[in-house]
């Protein structure tokens, strides 16, 4: 039975807002999730019809959507949002999440190949290339089905680069816009890519009559890439010298926009969820680990490759050996979540965190003093206990799209804290003025830059704090999703 065309604003990502549980018995167990896009889509309402088109992750979402069909799941399931959720099979899915999206164009927008071995480019590579398409194939036709005319359409990040130009081809009317959540290589590191696989990834996304991107360092990149492998047209703002910013890409007849949008932090959400009796629990804890009159380091990171934190804990280990008046004065919180844990390098990665923790702590820890606190198991309140009680935040990314972690810390912190970032980070380009910025490779000027945070006094991290929150939050979620709706 065809679908009938209701939707008049379209969302589209890998991960949809609901995911499931399939119980032995049968029954479904459905979670909500949040993130910018929930926020986003609320701020719209109900009566906007809008529609969210994801895939099904596991078992439990598969049967979701198959119970479902070509309709939307329980909107009871959804918090009264329009989901249709695509039952993509278990192997393409496989192929083309893994495959491709985490294990290649993730790498390369985060350049994260080690090149004398990686990457290596074969018939398996062509396999999940393959499955990739198929899979934006499937998002494609799902969107072309339900959108009435002339609707909105905005496709997000990495897993979906495809979809925009497969979009145009089967609904020409729509209006379509595809934003990048993660950084985008420069020209020569993206050409790592093989050639028609580079091609088509900027093909797919100049499809859409905008493309947008969380800053306009990678806003940049991406425009650059257009011109170094397709030969695109690049129209640039200013009075005609050619050196502004990019603000459209022409390619083959058609003009797509380019965009900025700097997702910030849901204040209002961040400030009552942190001071609700869970946080406060998690938060006394905090405090008697660390000890009284000690101060605080605090991270809080997946075990994502990009993050850093192996170079984070070398610098934290240089920190104690350069400076010794620090030692049983402070300690360093760890918070180190597990990520894609069915990649090897994923879990080889998690246990070189583990093993590096370990050594710090059996080098320098005494009887009543643990220099670091390594917390692995995910726990959103405790992350937020973690964002008051900080003294430091060490943020140093080596690459990273925006990171939210930046500008969460300064919102609910109870008392001010010094933010050490790196300049790799998205969030560089709003906070760094107030920021104490690293390079995310030197160790050794990330260990001086805790020392100097740590040293910094009251009154300058509260100033400092004060003004990273009111950046921080310039854009919240909401606002940042109206924006990108407006532009299109």
């Amino acid at each position: 039975m065809a679908v009938p065309r209701t939707a008049p604003i379209l969302v589209a990502s890998n991960r949809g807002p609901v995911s499931y549980t399939l119980g032995e018995d049968g029954s479904l167990t459905a979670r909500r999730g949040g993130g910018g896009l929930v926020s986003g889509l609320s701020a719209i309402g109900p009566d906007a019809n809008a529609v969210w088109v994801c895939a099904a992750l596991g078992e439990g979402d598969r049967e979701a959507a198959r119970r479902a069909g070509d309709s939307h799941l329980n909107p009871g399931d959804t918090g009264g949002q329009q989901v249709r959720m695509l039952d993509i099979a278990p192997d393409v899915f496989a192929a083309a999440y893994n495959g491709i999206a985490n294990s290649v164009l993730w790498f390369v927008h985060h350049l994260l190949y080690q090149t004398p071995v990686e990457p290596v480019f074969d018939a398996e590579f062509a396999d999940q290339w393959a499955a990739y398409e198929t899979y934006n194939a499937a998002f494609a036709d799902a969107l072309a089905e339900e959108a009435v005319d002339e609707a909105v359409v905005l496709v997000q990040d990495y897993h979906l680069a495809l979809v925009p130009a497969m979009l145009r081809e089967l609904r020409p009317d729509l209006r379509i816009g595809h934003f990048s959540h993660t950084p985008w290589a420069p020209p020569d590191y993206y050409r790592l890519l093989p050639d028609d696989v580079a091609a088509g990834v900027l093909r797919g996304i100049l499809g859409g009559d905008r493309a947008a991107f969380l800053t306009q360092r990678w806003a940049g990149a991406f425009a650059d890439c257009c011109a170094a492998v397709l030969g695109a047209e690049i129209v640039r703002d200013g009075d005609g010298d050619g050196d502004g910013p990019p603000t459209a890409v022409r390619f083959e007849g058609r003009e797509t926009r380019l965009g900025v949008h700097g997702l910030g932090a849901d204040a209002d959400f961040l400030r009552q969820r942190s001071r609700q009796a869970d946080v406060d629990e998690r938060l006394t804890s905090l405090r008697a680990q660390i000890g009284p009159d000690r101060k605080s380091i605090v991270r809080v990171d997946r075990t994502e490759l990009s993050k850093n934190i192996v170079r984070g804990l070398l610098a934290y280990r240089r920190l104690l050996e350069t400076h010794p008046e620090w030692r049983e004065r402070v300690v360093h919180v760890a918070f180190a979540y597990p990520s894609r844990q069915d990649l090897a390098v994923y879990r080889d990665y998690t246990e070189r965190v583990r093993r590096l923790a370990d050594e710090i702590n059996a080098e320098y820890g005494t009887e009543g003093w643990t220099p670091v606190a390594l917390h692995v198991k995910d726990d959103f309140a405790r992350s937020l206990a973690a964002y008051r009680l900080a003294d430091v935040a060490l943020v140093n990314p080596i690459r990273d799209g925006m990171n939210l972690v930046a500008k969460e810390v300064p919102v609910v912190s109870d008392r001010g804290c010094a933010l050490v970032l790196s300049r790799e980070a998205g969030a560089y380009a709003e906070l760094g003025d107030d920021a104490l910025v690293v390079n995310p490779y030197d160790v050794e000027a990330t260990a001086r830059a805790l020392d100097e945070a740590l040293r910094m006094s009251d009154g300058e991290r509260a100033d400092r704090t004060k003004r990273l929150a009111a950046a921080a939050t310039a854009l919240p979620p909401q606002a940042w999703f109206l924006a990108q709706l407006r532009a299109l």
